[in-house]
């Protein structure tokens, strides 16, 4: 959706980077706001069924809008709309999903059930660029949102065939006082609120290049299949970081490699946005795919591995703020692009991600000092 969507905007309708960052805007604030309360929802509901009514609207949306595009009476309003209306839908799809998968694993086996997790997402997300380049440019962009519509009803089968026996909770509080009680956990916890937090920025300032992508293939003359050969490259890059990096994680110095992943993604963001020629584009993209998943994978275990089941969901929730934040910092992205240029946006947002990571690398020595031996402890309970 996200290549058809940005090429859409900026190759077919011919309009700016500020147009982008709108989008951004209209899948982050929705989603931001469901995914509050999505972990409360997941606590409470059989999180299986919610997932089957996320992904059978999901395919109903893309259908919708491959419908429009092919009529030919598609207008940017519609991308908004539609893009909103997932990002509802996507607020609670995250965290529910979150806390659903840990459990169909033992958690002695979370560690390289995080690891597979992400490479089959990347592996995924290789295959849809590729082919989506190719079709939008041979066979029309309507035909990435069909094939997106199938992808989500390949999914809705998949969960179907699902048996996850389903225990109700025997108390049922109101859902501001779980919603509050998911908050204080994550307080009590010096170590939670300080990784929750870094990924926020993480996600926020780092991942704007992927909104604005379009911009950058035009920038070296690209049609949309070389734009799909940038996405090909990344995801590239982020299932080979998703490969070294449980090796990271069973080490000492896993905290070391997670924070140090950040600060150099910073470097290769900046090296993509400045790069003279397409070839030397591709090898930065790959590098910050690289760090980026090692980043990823830690920190995702880390949180997963402290969190009792009954707490799971609600900061679960909380935490999968930070993918809604990746379209939204392509607000702040897209409105810097208009001012100066995609290159520029880029790079101011990749320097204060920078500086945040070299504090929390100073600062918080509960993240710098995180072993491997740590994340393979038992589960926390609420005490």
């Amino acid at each position: 959706m996200q290549l058809g969507i940005g090429w859409l905007i900026i190759a077919d309708f011919g309009e700016s980077a500020s147009t982008l960052g709108l989008l951004g805007a209209a899948i982050a604030i929705p989603s931001i706001i469901v995914n509050i309360f999505g972990g409360v929802i997941a606590d409470r509901m059989d999180r299986r069924y919610i997932m089957i009514v996320t992904s059978a609207v999901n395919a109903t949306l893309m259908t919708i809008l491959a419908l429009l595009v092919t009529s030919g009476i598609a207008e940017v309003w519609h991308l908004i709309v539609i893009a909103a209306v997932q990002g509802f839908f996507s607020g609670l799809d995250g965290p529910v999903k979150a806390s659903f998968f840990p459990l169909l694993v033992s958690r002695k086996n979370l560690m390289s059930a995080v690891a597979l997790s992400s490479v089959t997402w990347h592996i995924s997300r290789i295959i849809s660029p590729s082919i989506g380049g190719l079709a939008i440019r041979y066979m029309g962009t309507e035909s990435v949102f069909f094939a997106g519509a199938l992808g989500w009803i390949a999914m809705l089968a998949v969960i179907i065939s699902l048996r996850v026996p389903y225990k109700k909770p025997e108390v049922q509080r109101r859902v501001l006082q779980d919603l509050t009680d998911g908050v204080k956990f994550i307080a009590r916890s010096r170590f939670l609120s300080a990784l929750i937090l870094l990924s926020f920025a993480k996600m926020f300032f780092g991942m704007q290049y992927l909104l604005l992508m379009p911009l950058f293939a035009v920038r070296h003359g690209l049609e949309a299949d070389g734009l799909g050969i940038i996405f090909v490259v990344l995801s590239a890059g982020a299932i080979s970081g998703t490969i070294i990096a449980p090796k990271l994680q069973r080490s000492n110095h896993a905290g070391k490699s997670m924070i140090g992943g950040a600060f150099v993604f910073t470097f290769f963001v900046t090296g993509f946005a400045f790069a003279p020629s397409y070839g030397i584009a591709l090898i930065a993209i790959y590098g910050a795919g690289v760090v980026h998943s090692v980043f990823l994978v830690i920190s995702m275990t880390a949180i997963q591995m402290r969190l009792p089941s009954n707490y799971r969901g609600r900061v679960m929730g909380i935490y999968t703020i930070s993918f809604a934040l990746m379209p939204l910092g392509g607000l702040l992205g897209g409105n810097i692009a208009e001012i100066y240029d995609e290159r520029w946006a880029l790079t101011f947002s990749a320097g204060i991600l920078m500086v945040i990571m070299v504090i929390a690398y100073i600062t918080q020595s509960e993240l710098r000092n995180l072993r491997g031996d740590q994340l393979t402890a038992t589960e926390m309970t609420d005490a």
